[in-house]
């Protein structure tokens, strides 16, 4: 699903200044990332002129945090699919169970205060009955329960081992183009922007780490004496962190959506959805919440941002609210990433195919064009045209890098007018 505003009246660039091009990436745990690469994957492929890897700026809120960062360090597509899908890179070996180790030590830590708790909780009873309020003793024990279950210390050293690699940087002052990455502040519930002035000298690792601190799934994690989690708490895409910045073209991708196990747009029922919901649980009403909140709270911003920004085009792109694969897959299967990202794939190229009249004039002013080939093929697959990378050693990572840069200045320099003799 395509939401797009398009702009009331764009400014004329002179022809060797091309477009300035936003990115903003929603959270959405390991499904929404995976959809975010797939629908990436499809943008790269299908628009003539994007590069991913060179936009003018970048904002990633939780899972979709790794995302910026990765193209912000000229990671692009293809090498995160070859990373988290195939698994055939010669530079990353990603492993699930990595994610999903437990927190032992806040376990232990919290742990370490029952007895104490438990004897003084006994004092009260014994001595001063009349006096105890169940409730109350309830909420004190409530202390003893985990903020997390999964230690995100090994989600840091896994991204901190990435970027420091082959040219990459770690360091949100060395990067080529600006990057935010967006987490909250928990006991203020002030939303801070790392890569920012005041904390860009935070380590971009760390930053993913606490932006992706998911309340109840990850311990908040503590900076400079202060306690993150996940910035999507605050708001869902943080999209006006590059529409400020006097861009032209924002593209934004939101993975989380509300589930329509009501029916199609014709009113037909989706087999026996409708109750589902209900019948998964707890597990299931939170999620359709969750999804429900985040997307009622990202339609306010962008209506918002239609009228602050009347100038400036957005497409977001999101999935399809009557697919209920999205809703109901498992996490953390293998196959099911793969999955995932080959359902963003298609529908993101279903989406320009469909939209392609309204959208062509939109992406001409920008420099961009839609590749025809692409988004008429209906059979094409996330994987068709993802060709092994040669391997390379570090010294010829970093050669091919800076060639990568020399051609890019080139093609910068042919695209400028000679000056009048």
């Amino acid at each position: 699903m395509l939401s797009l505003h398009s702009a009331r009246q764009r400014p004329r660039h002179p022809s060797p200044s091309p477009a300035r091009i936003g990115l903003a990436i929603a959270g959405g745990g390991p499904i929404g990332s995976m959809y975010e690469l797939g629908a990436l994957r499809a943008l790269d492929e299908a628009l003539d002129g994007l590069d991913l890897t060179r936009m003018d700026c970048y904002v990633g809120v939780s899972s979709g945090a790794f995302l910026a960062a990765g193209l912000a360090n000229r990671m692009d597509t293809a090498e995160m699919c070859r990373i988290f899908i195939t698994g055939d890179s010669d530079d990353v070996r990603f492993r699930p169970e990595t994610f999903m180790r437990p927190a032992v030590f806040e376990y232990w830590r919290r742990a370490a205060g029952f007895p104490a708790l438990l004897m003084e909780s006994w004092r009260q009873v014994l001595t001063a009955p009349g006096r105890v309020r169940w409730p109350d003793m309830l909420l004190r024990f409530g202390g003893l329960v985990p903020t997390g279950l999964f230690d995100n210390g090994e989600i840091e050293r896994f991204l901190r081992d990435v970027f420091t690699r082959r040219g990459r940087s770690n360091d949100f002052r060395e990067l080529s183009a600006p990057l935010f990455v967006i987490a909250v502040d928990l006991n203020s519930g002030e939303a801070v922007r790392f890569g920012g002035e005041g904390w860009d000298d935070v380590t971009i690792s760390q930053a993913v780490q606490a932006s992706s601190a998911l309340p109840g799934l990850y311990p908040p994690v503590e900076l400079r004496g202060r306690q993150f989690v996940d910035g999507a708490l605050r708001r869902t895409m943080h999209a006006s962190v590059v529409l400020e910045r006097g861009i032209d073209l924002l593209i934004g991708i939101n993975p989380l959506v509300p589930f329509n196990a009501r029916g199609t747009d014709d009113g037909q029922p989706m087999q026996d959805t409708d109750r589902r919901l209900a019948e998964g649980g707890l597990p299931a009403v939170l999620s359709q919440t969750f999804r429900t909140m985040l997307q009622s709270r990202m339609q306010v911003g962008l209506a918002k941002y239609a009228q602050q920004y009347p100038d400036i085009d957005q497409l977001i792109f999101e999935p399809n609210a009557e697919d209920g694969e999205l809703f109901f897959t498992n996490a953390f299967s293998f196959s099911t990433r793969r999955r995932i990202c080959e359902i963003a794939y298609r529908n993101t190229l279903a989406d320009l195919h469909r939209r392609r009249e309204t959208l062509a004039p939109i992406l001409a002013a920008h420099g961009l064009a839609l590749r025809e080939d692409v988004i008429a093929d209906r059979e094409r697959s996330i994987l068709d045209h993802l060709a092994p990378r040669p391997a390379a050693t570090e010294t010829t990572a970093k050669l091919r890098r800076a060639l990568g840069e020399v051609d890019h200045l080139v093609a910068q320099r042919r695209r400028r007018p000679r000056a009048r003799r």
